[in-house]
């Protein structure tokens, strides 16, 4: 076992879940990484993340908080800027756990720093993992949780939505994994993924953004050769 697969293993115990590091069908999967690409630079400061003002979430919270968090912060649109340029995305308020959940991670700065680490051309770009151990640090200041599926609402995996990857843990309901996100990006749309995952949004402006980052180079897991980072997360409008 080389230091790339060690630290591989002790990235994917501190995450809610991992993968094979290929998987054979388009499907969207929560990640895994190769290895922890750190910056060698010591005098490099994290951002420092907002004061703590929610208790650390579970599977036995996180609905009574979203439930109450949802009728107090109503913001629906976004703009997500990563190495390729910016993304709006609209939010839908008829899923509005995911809705609500997506906005607090957004005001806690959770997706600052955070990868594009799935790219499939023709089908998804998944985001909002990492190869670096402080997204794994704000994960556990956050909680850990899953959130249930919303697939009754008559949206269908489009191009351009954006959707909600399920866990990989023994998780036979498909719950979704509430860190992540992927962006439908196949022409017309992915629909076999239909009834399984969670839509909760779609593009309103940067298709062009997201076919760009469809189009890069990936190794044989489908990250990015060069690491596609989210550089900010910010309520719009």
């Amino acid at each position: 076992m080389n230091i790339r697969s060690t630290i591989l293993g002790i990235f994917c115990l501190l995450i809610l879940s991992c993968e094979d590091k290929k998987s054979s069908t388009k499907t969207p999967t929560p990640a895994v990484r190769k290895e922890t690409k750190t910056s060698n630079n010591k005098q490099a400061k994290e951002k420092q993340s907002p004061e703590r003002q929610h208790p650390v979430l579970d599977n036995n919270k996180a609905i009574a908080f979203f439930s109450e968090y949802e009728k107090k912060h109503k913001e629906n649109k976004v703009r997500i800027t990563t190495d390729f340029g910016t993304i709006d995305i609209l939010l839908f308020n008829t899923t509005k756990y995911h809705r609500a959940n997506f906005i607090f991670l957004t005001k806690q700065k959770y997706f600052n720093d955070t990868q594009f680490y799935r790219v499939i051309d023709n089908f998804m770009i998944q985001a909002g993992n990492s190869d670096d151990r402080k997204t794994a640090r704000k994960r556990k200041k956050i909680g850990k949780y899953l959130l249930p599926t919303d697939i009754k609402k008559g949206y269908k995996h489009d191009r351009g939505v954006i959707s909600m990857p399920s866990s990989d843990i023994d998780n036979p309901y498909k719950l979704a994994s509430p860190f992540e996100f992927f962006i439908v990006q196949q022409h017309p749309g992915a629909y076999y993924l239909d009834g399984d995952y969670t839509i909760f949004g779609k593009v309103i402006r940067g298709m062009e953004v997201v076919d760009s980052i469809a189009a890069q180079k990936t190794d044989n897991a489908d990250w990015p050769l060069q690491n596609i980072y989210i550089r900010n997360v910010e309520i719009i409008e």
